[in-house]
């Protein structure tokens, strides 16, 4: 007697800490799943790219909300950006990466190069607006967390 095995549909392993609407990102939308390590590589893959990081959907409830309209933005801007979210345990890092100091944040990177971040959810027609805006702008360094570099060696007259 021979067997017959069935196909199965599961996550990935590498998506079953995600919620399930921010893995239906990775099954439905062809969004990537990025570490720290792999963020670089699919950023220089080349054109527009936005990264989502939405934090914990317990302390903020908006991130799932993120999660599904942006396949929408995608949508509404003629797909012009590729998608990639994180597993819950590399946002830090990354929020940390960019600058992002507030959550659920959408993370603007083109070309291996950042962009902006476009954090919070927003009202749909301002969504986009601010969308189009992210993708009109050009390149730019990540901001960093506002700490001023002061010399060690400076004098009694130097600005604190």
């Amino acid at each position: 007697m021979t067997m017959t095995t069935m196909p199965t549909t599961t996550l990935s392993p590498d998506t079953t800490d995600l919620h399930p609407l921010v893995a239906r990102l990775v099954r439905a939308f062809d969004a990537r799943l990025v570490t720290p390590d792999s963020v670089d590589a699919w950023s220089a893959e080349g054109g527009d790219r936005v990264l989502l990081l939405g934090g914990d959907p317990v302390r903020f409830p908006e991130a799932l909300d993120v999660a599904v309209v942006l396949p929408e933005l995608q949508r509404a801007v003629g797909g012009r950006f590729r998608i990639a979210v994180a597993a819950r345990g590399d946002e830090d890092a990354l929020a940390r990466r960019y600058g992002v100091l507030r959550w659920p944040a959408l993370v603007f990177l083109r070309e291996g190069r950042y962009v902006s971040v476009l954090p919070g959810m927003h009202d749909w027609t301002d969504y986009v607006a601010q969308v189009q805006a992210a993708l009109a702008t050009a390149p730019s360094r990540v901001p960093g967390v506002g700490i001023p570099v002061v010399s060690a060696t400076a004098g009694a007259s130097a600005c604190h």
